[in-house]
């Protein structure tokens, strides 16, 4: 998260926050949750500063509202960026994090983090995820001082709002464009569009940067249905687990199950059937018919 190290004197007085994200939608780069917060005072003066719904806004329009707000006194703004990793490993996980509890957690983080440096809050907007009025007991059990209204489109219903969406969208179009990639592999390039699922140069990015073993670079969420049709030119991995098998057995060497990637909604060809035969009790057989062992010490 990003904040002002410094708190503003009006922080004392009764304030409003708007929170909304950007960037819930594509397979590539992250997922930006934005705020905006002023005195409860300054609404008047925040609904002449033509904050609208960051969509509906031009690209050049959106950067100078931002600049503009930055540069405005009267108003504070933060944003949670969730890298794209972190957004697949939680959507994968065995007990998964749905994409509506992460955003849950992202905006509670926000208004966490305004309490915790002392902002007065007493009304939060947020656009909602899911069902608005779950969403608003939700937060008020979190938070029962502050007021919440929670709605559908409060990115235009809602100035405070709108700002903050300003500050997502913003935010994410900058980190896309900056994104330094993490791997190094020959030929690969960065137009790969607005990120969205649709975008023919997103679908032309990916294809070019699938990788037989290892997937995708990690600017991609990998648990986007977007990605399953590639899947299936992909390796199938297989790997052990030591985890106790539904019979209960304590032997280390009948209690390992064969895992897949198919597992975790993860699908490839076949490989062949000495490498993949396996009763879902013991070794694989890859590892029987090479006598391979597992050891603990060297």
């Amino acid at each position: 998260m990003s904040w002002s190290t410094i708190l503003p004197k009006w922080a004392s007085e009764p304030c409003m926050m708007g929170i909304d994200e950007a960037g819930r939608g594509p397979v590539l780069g992250p997922m930006v949750y934005g705020c905006l917060y002023c005195a409860v005072s300054y609404r008047s003066a925040l609904a002449s500063l033509e904050f609208a719904d960051s969509k509906t806004l031009k690209e050049e329009k959106r950067e100078e509202l931002f600049e503009n707000l930055k540069s405005d006194e009267s108003i504070g703004w933060a944003v949670d960026i969730i890298d794209p990793r972190e957004l697949s490993a939680k959507m994968l996980k065995k007990s998964k994090i749905n994409l509506n509890e992460i955003s849950h957690d992202s905006a509670s983080g926000l208004v966490a983090k305004a309490l915790d440096m002392g902002i007065l809050l007493t009304e939060v907007y947020v656009d909602t995820v899911g069902d608005a009025e779950k969403y608003r007991v939700k937060l008020s059990e979190r938070f029962p001082s502050i007021k919440f209204i929670v709605a559908k489109k409060a990115d235009s219903l809602y100035p405070v709002v709108s700002g903050a969406s300003i500050v997502a969208k913003v935010t994410r179009d900058r980190a896309l464009r900056n994104w330094i990639l993490d791997e190094t592999a020959e030929n690969m390039h960065r137009i790969f569009g607005s990120g969205y699922p649709g975008d023919p140069e997103t679908k032309a990015w990916m294809h070019d940067h699938q990788h037989s073993v290892f997937g995708f670079p990690t600017l991609v969420r990998f648990s986007w249905g977007t990605c399953t049709p590639y899947f299936k030119d992909m390796v199938e991995v297989l790997w052990e687990s030591d985890k106790l098998d539904e019979e209960g057995s304590t032997d280390r060497n009948t209690n390992r199950r064969q895992l897949k990637l198919s597992s975790v909604g993860i699908t490839g060809y076949k490989r062949k059937s000495e490498e993949t035969e396996s009763s879902g009790k013991g070794r694989c057989k890859f590892f029987e018919t090479r006598k391979l062992e597992i050891v603990t010490q060297f």
